[in-house]
């Protein structure tokens, strides 16, 4: 048990005193197995896709047998490093991959005119004022309980100010508008159904019939 031992420790002292000049040298991996340590191989292999935290298209790296047999390969993200594939590869990216000047050409400004901003304008008014927002809060318990009458509202734990609703059109709806766009003199504070008054610029046309934009609120309880 003393020899085993003293190998062990022998084999690691090898390990961590060797130097960089010998990584090209071939280590028999039996060596390691024999003195219950792992031997840790890596392949040099050349990547035909870039890849977060591994390198770009081209590169030569050192990955683990089993990274490059079970994930690189099956997927051809990488193969061995060798002259031919590297031939390939290094052939297939004068073909492939375009020049700056090709980038530059293929790269159109395309800018948006004030007409087509003003439909887009008028589009997403037309489905706030035509959606309603629903949104679940927590009531207070105890207010509840000491309401005079079953017909009083319910208040709320925590009332829903312009911010929340800002933040529920946004996930609801996908339309971003500020506060300011809000008429909310203070917040809601109770269960129901609301018709929030929306200010948004006079150059948005209204629709036949209606005086002003407006979005249908409704608060539930959870």
């Amino acid at each position: 048990m003393g020899y085993l031992q003293f190998g062990r420790h022998g084999v690691r002292q090898i390990i961590r005193t060797r130097d960089i000049s010998y990584d090209n040298v071939v280590v028999n991996p039996l060596l390691f197995a024999s003195q219950g340590l792992r031997y840790k191989r890596k392949l040099q292999v050349i990547l035909t896709t870039d890849i977060d935290k591994l390198g770009k298209a081209g590169d030569t790296v050192k990955v683990a047998p089993g990274y490059f047999r079970n994930h690189l390969m099956p997927k051809l993200l990488a193969f061995p490093n060798i002259d031919k594939f590297a031939y390939l590869l290094n052939e297939q990216l004068k073909i492939y991959q375009p020049t700056e000047e090709e980038k530059q050409e293929d790269l159109t400004v395309v800018k948006e005119s004030k007409e087509d901003m003003m439909k887009e304008y008028e589009r997403a008014a037309l489905r706030l004022d035509k959606a309603k927002l629903v949104l679940r809060r927590l009531i207070d318990v105890q207010k509840a309980k000491s309401r005079e009458s079953k017909a009083d509202p319910l208040e709320l734990r925590s009332p829903v100010t312009k911010d929340n609703l800002v933040a529920e059109v946004a996930r609801q709806l996908c339309v971003n508008i500020a506060p300011d766009n809000l008429h909310l003199p203070l917040p809601l504070s109770t269960l129901g159904e609301y018709e929030v008054p929306l200010r948004l610029p006079k150059s948005i046309p209204l629709p036949e019939g209606k005086v002003n934009w407006s979005l249908q609120v409704k608060i539930r309880s959870k």
